[in-house]
C-alpha cells in the first residue's frame, strides 16, 4: 500500500489543505447590504481593506479545517498600485459575459491528504492592467467575446514571473512552504515576496472576544499564540527576512470616511506600508496578520527558491531535512498516482488527469453560512434588511454550513452547487472514496436539507430547482468504492438512502404541478436553454410541463429503485421499496406519454424528439419544437437488471409479473423490461428502441448535436434558422451560439444554447454504455447520421468519449482545442503542457468558455481517461 493510501486512513492529515478561497468579495455571505447588492457591497478594490465575517481569501491559501488560521502568498512588482494579496476579476456587472477571473494560473498536483500540492502563478513584471482590462470590457457587448488578460499583451515580450508554489507536510501540523520564482524575461526585475499569516476575523462580531495574537521573535521566526490551533511558529529560511504586523480588521476610516480611533493597525496595513511607505504597521511587531518581507532582484532567465515552515515545534533547525522531506513528498504523489493511473498508457492523458485531479483537492474550501445569522445580523453589527422587498433565503433559516466542501470554482463558484457537487464525486471517488462519501452525505444532513426535504440548490439562492443527480452520484460512488475496497459501505448507502426518501417526496409534493407524475422545477440548472425564463410565472393558467424535468424524475426513481434492490440484498426489508419506485417509473413514463386528454405528449413522434409542452388556460397545449438536451436527458431514465438480482427478491419479481398481466397501459410504454436481454438482463427505460434509435439519429448528426468535441447542448440548426416562439406577447429568438451566451436570462456567463458541457456529456456516455450492456450487437446505428457506418452503442460511447477527451490533448498540430488557437498557450514551453478545465466548451471548436478553473464536473475527464479505442 502506498504512503499516501495509508495516510488516507488518518482524518488527522486533513486539518491542514488549500481550504482558503480565491475570493471572498462579492458573494452572498458577506453581502450585508439593504438591497441585496452583493457583487457591490465587498468588491475587489475594497476587499484589501474590509475584514471578511464567513470566510477568507488569498493567493494558493491554506488553512485548518475550521479555518481560524490562514496562510497565503502577496506578490509585488514594484509598478502596481496594490500589492498582489488576491486574484483579479470582474464581477458580474463589470464583464461583458458575468463574472470573470483575470489572472493566470494552473493548479499541477495536489494529494487527497494534501501531503504535497503544487501551482504556477504567472505574475507580470510590468504594471498590472486593471484599468485596461475593465474598461475594454464595459466596451464589448454580449455579442462579443470577453476580453482576457493574455489579450493585453503583457505576456508577449515573457515579461513576467513563474511563480511555483509547493507544500509538503512532514507531519500532520507540520507544513513545509517552498515558492521558486522563475523570471521569464531577459533582464534582471526586482519581485517583494510576502508569505502571509492571519487569523480569521471571530471577535468582533459580538459572539466572543477571544483575540489570538502573532509576534515576532526574530527577523526569521514568528510566534502564533491561539488556544485551538496546533501550528506555533513560522519560519523563514531567508537571510534578509523581515517581518511587519497590522491587524485583520475593517478599515473603516478609508472605506466609510469615519474618524480614526484608537491605533489599530488595519488589514490594508501592511500593503499600505509596501506601496506607499506609511506607517501603518505595528512597531512593536504584534497584531493579527503578518508578513515576512522579501525584497528581491530575479536575474533574467533565472530562478530563485524561498523556503519557509509553519510548525508546531520551537525548532533550533527548522529547515534541517528540509530538501529530504520534499523530494520524499513528491515521490510519495507519484507513487500514488502511478498505482492510479495504472491503466492509462499515453503520457499526455496522464498529464491531463493528474492536473484535473489537481484541480478538483485545490478548489476545496472551508464554506461558512450560518443563515439565520445572516439574516438577523450579528450583537455587534445590524443587518439592514428590507424584508418587505426582496431578500435571499429566508426560508433557509435552520441553514448552517460550516465544513470543507469542493466548490466548482474557487474564484467564479466559491460556493457549493448540489448538483454540481454530485458529479464532482464521481472521479473524487476514484482518489478519495471517503471524502466522496462524505460530501454526498453532508447535503443529506439535517442542518444542510431544508426541513420539507428539499436539498439547497447554491448561496445566490437555495431554494432554486437543480436536476435531482444525487441519488445517481450516492449509488455510482458506491460502486466505485466497492470496486477498490472489495466490499460494499452499506451504511452510506442506507444513511443516504433513508434521506433521500425525504427528497424524493418534496418532488412529488412540490414540483408535480397537477400531480400527473409530470415535473417541472423551472430553472432546473440548464441555465438559457429554453426559449424564455422557464421559471418565470405564466399567465391564465398557462403553465410549462418540462421534458428535461420529468425524464429527471424517472431517472430519480430508477436510481432510488435500483439503490434499494442493492440493499435488498442484504435487508429484505428494502424489497418493498425497490416496487414502490419501480411503479413509480411507470407511472412517470405513461405520464410522458398522454399529460391528459386533448393534450400533447412531450413525445413528438413527427420530429422524433422530445419537446417541453406549454399547456394553455384554455385546454389545448402547444409544443417547443426546440430540439435542445431537454430532448435528449430521456436517455438518462435507464436501468439494467441484473436477473440474479431479481432471484433474490421474489416479492419484487411477483409484483413485475402482476403489472404485465394487469398494466398493459404501463407496460406498452417503456422498453420491454420483460424481455431478458444478453446474459439474463432486464432492461427499464423511457426510451424504446424505436424511439432511442431516432432520439440518436438526430445527436449524432453532426448538422445538429454532434460536434467535434461532443454532443452540442442545442441543435446546430439554429445557427442561420432561430426558433421564434411568443409568450405574453413577447418575441424569443433563440439562436445556437456555440460559445458566450447573447443573453443575461440567468447571469452573463450562463448558456447552455450550443456549447459542450461536461456533466450532460458523460451521462450520455454512462448512458450509452448501459444501452449496450443490453442490447450488445443486437443494436447498431448510424455513426455519424448519415455516414452509412453503422456502430454498436458501446463504441458510440467510446467514440464520445475520445471526443471529450480531445478537448485537453495535444492534435497532429500540437494544439490543444481548449486553448482556442492561442499560440502562447498551444506552443510556448512554459504553457503548452498545463490544463485549464473550463465551465463549458465552445459547440463547434473545443474552446474553453465560462469559468476557467471549474475542475468540479469538468473533472469527470479524469474517469473518461483509460485505455480508449478510436
Amino acid at each position: 500500500m502506498s504512503a499516501e493510501k495509508q495516510r488516507l486512513r488518518d482524518t488527522n492529515w486533513k486539518n491542514w489543505g488549500p481550504y482558503v478561497s480565491n475570493r471572498q468579495w462579492g458573494n452572498v455571505r458577506e453581502d450585508y447590504s439593504s438591497n441585496g447588492d452583493a457583487w457591490n457591497f465587498a468588491s475587489h478594490d475594497a476587499a484589501e481593506s474590509y475584514a471578511y465575517r464567513w470566510g477568507e481569501e488569498g493567493i494558493a491559501g491554506i488553512s485548518d479545517v475550521k479555518q481560524l488560521f490562514c496562510f497565503a502568498f502577496s506578490f509585488w512588482n514594484k509598478k502596481d498600485k496594490i500589492v498582489k494579496e488576491r486574484f483579479f476579476g470582474l464581477s458580474n456587472p463589470e464583464g461583458n459575459h458575468g463574472e470573470d477571473i483575470k489572472e493566470i494560473f494552473y493548479y499541477l498536483d495536489n494529494t487527497p491528504t494534501h501531503s504535497y500540492m503544487k501551482m504556477v502563478y504567472k505574475y507580470p513584471i510590468n504594471a498590472f492592467p486593471y484599468d485596461k482590462i475593465r474598461s475594454e470590457n464595459a466596451k464589448r457587448s454580449n455579442k462579443e467575446p470577453e476580453y482576457e488578460i493574455i489579450d493585453t499583451g503583457i505576456f508577449d515580450q515573457n515579461e513576467y514571473f513563474d511563480i511555483f508554489i509547493e507544500y509538503a507536510k512532514a507531519d500532520h501540523n507540520d507544513i513545509l512552504v517552498r515558492i521558486t520564482v522563475c523570471n521569464r524575461s531577459t533582464f534582471n526585475a526586482p519581485l517583494l515576496i510576502a508569505p502571509t499569516i492571519w487569523f480569521r476575523n471571530n471577535w468582533k462580531w459580538g459572539y466572543n472576544t477571544y483575540k489570538a495574537q502573532l509576534n515576532a521573535v526574530n527577523d526569521g521566526t514568528i510566534d502564533i499564540n491561539h488556544d485551538s490551533i496546533s501550528i506555533k511558529k513560522f519560519y523563514s529560511r531567508n537571510n534578509n527576512t523581515k517581518s511587519v504586523f497590522c491587524d485583520n480588521e475593517t478599515n473603516n476610516p478609508k472605506l466609510y470616511g469615519t474618524p480614526f480611533s484608537g491605533n489599530t493597525y488595519f488589514k490594508d496595513g501592511i500593503n499600505d506600508y509596501i506601496v506607499h511607505g506609511t506607517n501603518t504597521i505595528n512597531p512593536e511587531k504584534t497584531g493579527t496578520k503578518a508578513s515576512f518581507l522579501l525584497d528581491e532582484t530575479i536575474e533574467g532567465g533565472a530562478s530563485k527558491t524561498f523556503d519557509f515552515r509553519l510548525s508546531p515545534n520551537d525548532l533550533d533547525e527548522p529547515f534541517d531535512q528540509f530538501d529530504e522531506i520534499f523530494a520524499q513528498k513528491i515521490e510519495e504523489a507519484n507513487e500514488f498516482y502511478n498505482e492510479i493511473q495504472s491503466d492509462v498508457v499515453d503520457d499526455d492523458e496522464k498529464n491531463v488527469q493528474r492536473q484535473a485531479f489537481a484541480g478538483l483537492l485545490w478548489n476545496k474550501q472551508f464554506y461558512h453560512y450560518n443563515v439565520g445569522k445572516w439574516l438577523k445580523g450579528d450583537p455587534n453589527f445590524d443587518a439592514p434588511r428590507d424584508f418587505n422587498n426582496y431578500v435571499r433565503n429566508t426560508e433557509w433559516n435552520h441553514m448552517h454550513n460550516k465544513d470543507i466542501i469542493s466548490m466548482p470554482d474557487k474564484w467564479e463558484y466559491p460556493w457549493y452547487a448540489t448538483w454540481d457537487l454530485a458529479f464532482h464525486c464521481v472521479p473524487f471517488s476514484i482518489i478519495d472514496a471517503e471524502f466522496a462519501k462524505g460530501q454526498l452525505l453532508l447535503l443529506t444532513k439535517e442542518w444542510y436539507m431544508h426541513p420539507n426535504g428539499q436539498l439547497p440548490a447554491y448561496e445566490w439562492n437555495l431554494s432554486d430547482v437543480n436536476p435531482p443527480v444525487h441519488a445517481w452520484s450516492c449509488f455510482r460512488v458506491f460502486k466505485i468504492d466497492e470496486k477498490q475496497n472489495g466490499k460494499p459501505d452499506l451504511l452510506f448507502l442506507e444513511k443516504v438512502f433513508q434521506k433521500l426518501l425525504l427528497n424524493f417526496t418534496w418532488w412529488v409534493n412540490r414540483k408535480d404541478k397537477n400531480g400527473k407524475n409530470i415535473f417541472g422545477g423551472g430553472f432546473l440548472g440548464l441555465d438559457n436553454i429554453g426559449a424564455f425564463d422557464r421559471n418565470m410565472v405564466l399567465k391564465d393558467g398557462q403553465h410549462l410541463e418540462q421534458a428535461d424535468g420529468t425524464s429527471w424524475m424517472a431517472m430519480y426513481a430508477l436510481n432510488m429503485m435500483r439503490i434499494a434492490m442493492e440493499l435488498a440484498q442484504y435487508y429484505q426489508v428494502y424489497e418493498d421499496m425497490a416496487i414502490k419506485f419501480f411503479e413509480h417509473y411507470l407511472y412517470i413514463a405513461e405520464a410522458m406519454e398522454n399529460l391528459g386528454e386533448g393534450t400533447k405528449g412531450l413525445w413528438n413522434e413527427e420530429d422524433g424528439f422530445f419537446y417541453d409542452v406549454l399547456q394553455l388556460g384554455n385546454g389545448n397545449s402547444v409544443s417547443l419544437r426546440l430540439r435542445s438536451i431537454v430532448g435528449l436527458i430521456p436517455m438518462f431514465a435507464v436501468e439494467i437488471v441484473d436477473h440474479k438480482l431479481l432471484e433474490n427478491m421474489p416479492n419484487f419479481t411477483a409484483r413485475m409479473e402482476w403489472i404485465l398481466k394487469n398494466k398493459p397501459e404501463l407496460t406498452k410504454l417503456v422498453s420491454h423490461w420483460d424481455e431478458e436481454g444478453q446474459g439474463r438482463k432486464h432492461l427499464m427505460s423511457i426510451l424504446r428502441k424505436n424511439r432511442l434509435t431516432k432520439v440518436l439519429s438526430r445527436m449524432l448528426d453532426e448538422k445538429e448535436f454532434l460536434s467535434t468535441y461532443g454532443i452540442r447542448a442545442m441543435s446546430k440548426v439554429y445557427e442561420e434558422n432561430p426558433f421564434i416562439f411568443s409568450v405574453h406577447g413577447t418575441e424569443n429568438v433563440v439562436y445556437y451560439t456555440p460559445a458566450e451566451s447573447d443573453s443575461r436570462m440567468f447571469g452573463g456567463n450562463s448558456n447552455w444554447r450550443g456549447p459542450i458541457w461536461f456533466p450532460i456529456n458523460f451521462l450520455i456516455v454512462e448512458s450509452l454504455q448501459r444501452f449496450h450492456y443490453y442490447y450488445g450487437n443486437s443494436l447498431k446505428v448510424e455513426f455519424p447520421t448519415g455516414s452509412g457506418d453503422k456502430r454498436n452503442l458501446d463504441e458510440v460511447a467510446q467514440n464520445i468519449s475520445n471526443r471529450l477527451c480531445s478537448i485537453f490533448l495535444k492534435d497532429e498540430h500540437g494544439q490543444r482545442p481548449f486553448n482556442g488557437g492561442n499560440p502562447k498557450f498551444n506552443y510556448d514551453e512554459n504553457f503548452r503542457d498545463y490544463i485549464t478545465f473550463f465551465e463549458y466548451f465552445h459547440g463547434d471548436n473545443g474552446r474553453g468558455v465560462g469559468a476557467s478553473h471549474q475542475t468540479g464536473w469538468t473533472a469527470t475527464v479524469a474517469k473518461l481517461m483509460k485505455p480508449r479505442l478510436m
